[in-house]
């Protein structure tokens, strides 16, 4: 499904109402809050997604850039996962919402014990579509997340508090201990249009 014959208004009124709840410059706890229904809103239907940001890569996941706020205050991305991919236990430095749109996906919460390294904190948590979790260094932030379906890509819509493809983050090393820094960056080279109105017309015509 190519984007010109995919209805973007569910993203773009997302992005507008996010955008409204940034600028209304609430604590943390309120833009989880009221972020949650307003990604929930966005999940429940999955027809305003295009193609191009749902591909699984065959050896690894895949992080699509759908919109980044110009001040850098909120990204929204896709995550595309194929069979048996999973991240790396990493963490994010900023809060995060996720949202599951197609199949189901788990996750792994790690904390840092008494000693400095990291452990499970709770049991693998399986998200299922609709299903929205939340992480940020105030909450618990270090997670592992993987695809839960063995046969079919799997896709989430996340939302962070900054230009997540461009922030300074680590990757952990169970076994050591260690962390290593990373920037994500994105696996696109282009974001949705979510402001060609005449496309609108033309889908409604038809």
């Amino acid at each position: 499904m190519s984007e010109t014959n995919v209805d973007v208004r569910p993203l773009r009124d997302f992005v507008v109402n996010f955008t409204r709840l940034i600028e209304a410059a609430p604590t943390e706890a309120v833009i989880l809050e009221k972020g949650r229904t307003l990604l929930a809103r966005l999940i429940a239907r999955d027809d305003w997604l295009a193609e191009d940001f749902t591909r699984p890569h065959p050896e690894h996941y895949r992080q699509y850039l759908l919109h980044c706020d110009p001040l850098e205050r909120f990204s929204v991305v896709s995550f595309v996962w194929g069979p048996g991919q999973k991240t790396p236990v990493h963490n994010h430095t900023v809060w995060g919402l996720i949202g599951v749109l197609r199949g189901s996906e788990a996750a792994i919460r790690f904390r840092r014990g008494t000693t400095g390294r990291l452990e499970q904190a709770g049991e693998r948590e399986v998200l299922r579509q609709g299903a929205i979790d939340a992480v940020s260094p105030t909450i618990g932030d270090i997670h592992e997340v993987s695809n839960n379906e063995p046969e079919q890509t799997s896709v989430s819509i996340h939302v962070y508090g900054a230009n997540i493809g461009a922030v300074g983050r680590e990757v952990y090393d169970l076994a050591s201990g260690q962390s290593k820094p990373f920037v994500s960056g994105y696996s696109s080279t282009s974001v949705p249009n979510l402001w060609d109105r005449s496309a609108e017309e033309r889908l409604d015509q038809n």
